[in-house]
């Protein structure tokens, strides 16, 4: 059914005006100050948005839904993690897919994809994680980019023993990334330097939760930057810094940009409105916010505002990685921080937190704030105009959002299949009234009301030359 949209303010990353909207078929076909509903097909809805703001669909670049983790698996899969996507607004998710260092990589694409097709009610595409580098993962490697358009790869500097590269692979990584034209995305940290230091401090009786900061601290993380960041240098590949937590390594970044490294930086929302001392909380509650790198001392989250403000920090993500607290990392992490799984769910909550504490805060305006959280991962992940704007031409990927909106973050009201919400009792400003994917209405009111299953991959032409 064609919509129609009226009396919305508009907001892009780059413009804030009073439009209307027409979607036909699964694009945008009209933005215009007043379209008269009778110039319009008939059967049209017309859906009134006074008083509400309409942003493009909110993209997260940074997703784990089907995860298998020290022994473990995540808990949602694209039934949930869509459902919780689009109740926050987010219509495009780009998942990371992790093999093991003994999997093929096309397997691997393979069986991520099949779990996501005619399951997900959101579009999707993939980062693929190279975690090894013979000649057959080259060659599949290759293929998954020219026959499937994933135009990104993920590499890890961390976990050691089982995800990380070592610098001979990561080297020709990135020189096989710039030849196709893909950007590398990166966890940034020293896999053989948390090996030493989480061996020593669990030697020391040190096992809680609260020893996972310390374990890996910002020191380990910005010199995952700086090397990834020469290597960059030296190839001439594009990379791309998933969630950056703190100030010392977001600055590491930008002196690379400033010495003509190709670099961009992510933020994820638990690293900007949570802090370690969630990490420290007693009766193990704390194993609740183990994610890596870990939550970092508050004074951290003002200078990642102001660089998100600065447009210096391209995206927010969220990481979501959905681990049940009883089951999962009271149980297997009781004896020793290392055993607990990492993540902290929030695709469902990332765009209100941001909304709350950063644009009704003062720390983000409302350009930047669509920016950050659908058009720059867009253009740097190839999805750009297609979706992260409101164009004549674009997908109808459109979120009606009544920023005035009280109201409670909660387990309850969560569609992910997690067993708790790391934000319970938070009190938000802002709240999704209406999604779209593609001309089609997924979302109302935080519920879902859409098709399962529809879904698409997004096929994306290389561009990071």
């Amino acid at each position: 059914m064609p919509l129609l949209i009226k009396g919305g303010r508009v907001i892009t990353a780059t413009d804030d005006d009073h439009l209307d909207i027409y979607c036909q078929g699964e694009t945008i076909t009209r933005l215009e100050a007043n379209i008269d509903p009778a110039s319009v097909d008939p059967d049209s809805e017309v859906i009134d948005a006074t008083g509400r703001l309409v942003f493009p669909g909110f993209i997260d670049p940074h997703v784990h839904i089907h995860l298998p983790f020290m022994g473990t698996h995540a808990r949602d899969d694209w039934a949930s993690a869509s459902r919780a996507a689009l109740a926050g607004g987010t219509t495009t998710l780009i998942e990371m897919i992790c093999p093991g260092p003994g999997d093929e990589p096309m397997a691997a694409f393979e069986d991520w994809h099949a779990r996501a097709a005619g399951t997900a009610s959101v579009d999707f595409t993939f980062h693929m994680a190279v975690v090894r580098f013979d000649d057959l993962a080259q060659k599949q490697l290759r293929q998954i980019v020219s026959d499937h358009g994933i135009a990104s790869f993920k590499v890890f500097l961390a976990y050691k023993g089982a995800l990380d590269l070592g610098d001979e692979d990561l080297f020709g990584c990135l020189q096989l990334a710039k030849e196709l034209g893909v950007i590398v995305t990166a966890h940034c940290e020293n896999a053989a330097a948390i090996d030493a230091m989480q061996a020593k401090l669990l030697s020391e009786g040190k096992t809680g939760p609260e020893h996972h900061e310390p374990s890996r601290p910002t020191c380990v993380e910005t010199d995952g930057v700086t090397h990834l960041a020469t290597l960059a240098q030296l190839t001439g590949a594009h990379i791309y810094c998933v969630h950056t937590s703190c100030d010392e390594a977001v600055n590491a970044a930008l002196a690379a940009r400033r010495r003509g490294v190709n670099i961009w930086i992510e933020a994820v929302a638990p690293h900007l409105v949570l802090d370690k001392t969630y990490a420290e909380l007693p009766d193990f509650e704390g194993a609740k916010y183990v994610m890596s790198p870990p939550l970092r001392d508050k004074w951290n989250q003002a200078p990642l505002w102001n660089q998100l403000r600065a447009r210096a920090i391209s995206t927010i993500g969220t990481d979501h990685a959905p681990f049940d607290f009883e089951t999962q990392k009271k149980a297997m992490g009781r004896d020793a921080f290392t055993k607990i799984p990492n993540g902290i769910p929030s695709v469902q909550e990332r765009i209100d937190l941001i909304h709350t504490f950063g644009v009704k805060a003062g720390r983000l305006g409302y350009r930047a704030f669509v920016d950050a959280c659908s058009t720059q991962a867009a253009r740097i992940f190839g999805l750009y105009p297609r979706k992260g704007t409101i164009r004549v031409g674009s997908d109808a990927d459109l979120v009606l959002y009544n920023p005035d909106k009280k109201h409670t973050l909660a387990h309850t009201t969560s569609h992910s299949n997690v067993d708790y919400n790391a934000f319970e009792g938070w009190e938000m400003t802002g709240k999704s009234e209406l999604v779209t994917v593609r001309g089609k209405v997924q979302a109302r009111g935080g519920q879902f009301v859409g098709e399962t299953g529809t879904g698409q991959l997004l096929q994306r032409t290389p561009t990071h030359f």
